[in-house]
């Protein structure tokens, strides 16, 4: 019984390898074995090879050869000639990094230089010396400035007033205070025109309530057509008691025989003035 199984698990398992597909071998009928899948191309192989050995035989370029030249001595320097490294051009046009073989001489000129700057700005800033920026120059002072009020200053204020200065102060300004009495409000000029403001609180009626009689031959259009003429109802109603109203209405705009032309309402003045 022990053999028979044994048998089956064999045959079992020799069915089960012979289901398994074939996995190709990596390095089998590869050119370059050990590079892996994907490089049995000798075409694809030999460009990279080729390409590898131009980037590995590229010889370096030589750096350039630097020159040199002389200079002046600078003011205040030992006479010995200073030598400044002139810039050196490759074939493609780019300069190289000049060598210094004097470090003082060339420290002495840059100093000339700022100098020269220093004292060229100090000119174009009225004579007064140019103040470098750094952080551990102090804030500038500004002499004689009047556009700058010192009130805030305690220490200023203390300086130059007291309690007498204050006292003094105070009792030279009571000396020039002066009392304007009140005086008669001035009386308004004369005017030629009427006063639609008394008009308005002499009279007692409401607006639309006919008072004086009228003629009604084209009164709507002779209302419409004047009225037109007149900037606000105000200069329309002076207008019409200029005229001779309300008794008399020579342009027709006051057609219903209220009193009030163009439909200028007094109500507005009566509620003013308490009426």
């Amino acid at each position: 019984m022990i053999l028979f199984r044994s048998f089956l698990i064999l045959g079992a398992a020799v069915a089960v390898s012979a289901c398994q597909p074939v996995v190709p071998d990596s390095g089998g009928g590869v050119v370059d074995p050990g590079r892996g899948v994907g490089f049995d191309n000798p075409n694809t192989l030999a460009a990279r090879e080729a390409r590898d050995a131009q980037l590995t035989s590229a010889a370096v370029p030589a750096a350039p050869a630097v020159g040199t030249q002389s200079l002046p001595p600078a003011s205040g320097t030992p006479s010995a000639a200073a030598t400044r490294p002139a810039p050196a051009t490759t074939a493609q046009g780019r300069t190289t990094p000049r060598a210094v073989s004097n470090p003082a001489s060339l420290d002495a000129e840059l100093a000339q230089i700022a100098a020269q700057n220093d004292a060229a700005a100090a000119r174009g800033n009225s004579g007064q010396a140019v103040l470098n920026a750094s952080p551990s120059n102090a804030a500038p002072v500004i002499l004689n400035n009047p556009g700058i009020s010192d009130e805030n200053s305690f220490d200023a204020v203390a300086s130059r007033e007291s309690i007498e200065s204050d006292a003094a102060r105070l009792e030279a300004n009571r000396q020039q205070y002066q009392v304007v009495q009140p005086t008669a409000l001035p009386s308004r000029a004369s005017s030629a025109q009427p006063n639609v403001v008394q008009y308005a609180l002499q009279t007692r009626h409401p607006k639309g309530t006919r008072v004086h009689r009228r003629f009604s031959v084209g009164s709507a259009a002779k209302f419409q057509r004047n009225c037109a003429e007149y900037s606000s109802a105000d200069e329309a109603q002076i207008d019409f008691l200029a005229r001779g109203g309300p008794e008399r209405d020579r342009r027709g705009i006051d057609p219903d025989g209220d009193g009030y032309a163009c439909g200028w309402d007094p109500a507005p003045f009566r509620r003013a003035a308490g009426n």
